[in-house]
């Protein structure tokens, strides 16, 4: 039976995901309007402006650890759990049958061995530099048009019926078991656009083609729609889990009700855990609910590892795929007839859920702020909200109440024809994609290697980053074009601070 959600039904609210939130007194909701009010003055540093991650922030490292601390704030027993997710997010996963039943259940399509190979050091992946550079940390995505939504399993009405390419499923794999072809090569070619800056500056944008390259099953559907899509980074989950539902779509002003031109607009998705439509909140397009559910749909599809959530021992082979689908799979009595677990699940994302963010650095130099005021005067604050304050929990949950500064509304936004991977999810069109976070990203390069940007790595700077910004954003991006280059030098230089 289809699971349909009319528009105009109430939206679920964070109790879904923590079932032991505490409602907000009249008396705390004014304080955080207090806290979260931003002062008009951008002479000095705002009070624990700092502190990104709230309690859970840490120390800024300028090496590849950077993103790879536990929140500051866990107790003896949750770091323990968060060392035993950190194991388990860097497994290497092997072929079934093997000697072990802790690691085998690999494929037999496959995007990557671990969760760490893509999310290298918790950090950003990025596209392939050439034909000598490997793809692991990126992939395409796949849907095609859905012919009757009445067909279409959880569909939500005012979403795009989508459905998988009858062959190649979600995603393309582009690593297989022996014996199976590998799904496709991703393929890259770029054109330089050159922008002409103020002050007689140019920059020089790179603009991609890809292309499903050496297909092992045959063609893909006539309509087939592809997404690249490069892994995120991994810090400050939790926290983006825990700001309240009531917040964001409070946010929302899908009908540009105010007239500045920005018409966020939340995502829905239908949550598997819930067996409802949730507010989506993660991945590039918002298409998951939960950080739970986020994990589940990475181990089957991109390692092809059967859990709970996602029960096929053969991860995302279609049935166009007989002898995938007819493999070995590394499913164990011992572990509830899956390759990982529940327990192993909830280890892992508790791991996602607790990877702190580092603390601003030089929040109080001249450059910094004055990089600050340039980003608000320039409108990147109406999307690139500041800050949140989490829903208090109860027990010690270590996201609880917590005064946040991701940068970031949580919302879909149009971002123009530059941007655009005209392939829809959920309620996000062609043209739309969730805000990114911004905290994290002046240390990108310590982490990763590369300072490569957006949801496919086009850019290779913050200023490239800035520069394809379309749609809702133009008006922000011709202002950045236009102001004078000491006032976009300090522009990047408050990004970098983050």
């Amino acid at each position: 039976m289809t699971a349909t959600a009319e528009p105009g039904v109430p939206l679920p609210t964070l109790e879904d995901v923590h079932l032991d939130v505490i409602p907000r007194t009249e008396a705390e909701r004014a304080r955080i309007a207090e806290v979260t009010a931003l002062p008009d003055s951008f002479d000095a540093p705002w009070t624990f402006e700092e502190n990104a991650g709230g309690a859970q922030t840490v120390r800024a490292r300028d090496t590849a650890d950077a993103f790879s601390q536990p929140a500051a704030n866990l107790s003896f027993e949750q770091e323990l759990d968060f060392k035993v997710g950190n194991g388990m997010f860097k497994r290497i996963w092997v072929s079934p049958p093997a000697s072990t039943i802790a690691s085998d259940g690999l494929g037999p399509l496959y995007n990557a061995r671990s969760c760490q190979r893509c999310h290298i050091k918790d950090g950003r992946g990025h596209p392939p530099e050439g034909p000598d550079d490997t793809a692991v940390s990126m992939f395409l995505r796949v849907s095609i048009p859905a012919g009757d939504v009445q067909e279409i399993e959880r569909y939500i009405a005012g979403t795009h019926a989508v459905a998988p390419d009858p062959t190649y499923g979600t995603q393309l794999q582009d690593f297989s078991l022996p014996g199976h072809a590998p799904e496709y090569r991703l393929s890259v070619a770029h054109e330089d656009i050159e922008v002409p800056l103020s002050g007689g500056e140019t920059a020089t944008l790179r603009k991609p083609t890809y292309d499903a390259a050496d297909l092992g099953y045959g063609p893909l559907h006539p309509a087939a729609m592809l997404s690249p899509r490069v892994a995120p980074q991994m810090i400050g989950l939790g926290l983006l889990e825990a700001i309240p539902s009531e917040d964001i779509l409070a946010l929302a002003d899908p009908d540009d009700a105010d007239g500045d031109g920005i018409s966020g607009r939340p995502q829905i998705v239908w949550s598997d855990v819930h067996d409802r439509p949730m507010l989506g909140r993660f991945g590039h397009k918002a298409g998951n609910p939960t950080i739970l559910e986020q994990t589940a749909s990475a181990f089957a599809g991109d390692i092809g590892i059967s859990n709970p959530i996602h029960t096929a021992g053969s991860g995302e082979c279609t049935d166009a795929q007989t002898d995938c689908t007819a493999s070995l799979d590394g499913a164990d009595a011992e572990q509830g007839g899956f390759e990982i677990d529940q327990v192993g699940l909830d280890l892992v994302t508790f791991y996602s859920q607790t990877l702190a963010v580092p603390a601003r650095r030089d929040v109080d130099d001249p450059q910094v702020l004055q990089g600050r005021e340039v980003f608000f005067d320039a409108g990147c604050a109406s999307c690139h909200r500041p800050n949140h304050v989490t829903h208090r929990l109860e027990g010690d949950d270590p996201a609880s109440f917590q005064l946040i500064w991701p940068y970031t509304d949580m919302l879909l936004h149009d971002m123009g024809p530059g941007l655009a991977d005209n392939r829809p999810e959920g309620r996000a069109d062609g043209r739309e994609w969730r805000t990114a976070p911004l905290w994290g990203i002046g240390l990108t390069e310590a982490v990763s290697g590369h300072t490569n940007f957006l949801h496919d790595g086009r850019a290779r700077s913050l200023l490239e980053a800035v520069l394809w910004h379309g749609g809702e954003a133009q008006a922000a991006r011709d202002a950045v074009v236009r102001m004078p280059p000491e006032d976009r030098d300090a522009l990047i230089r408050f990004l970098e601070s983050q």
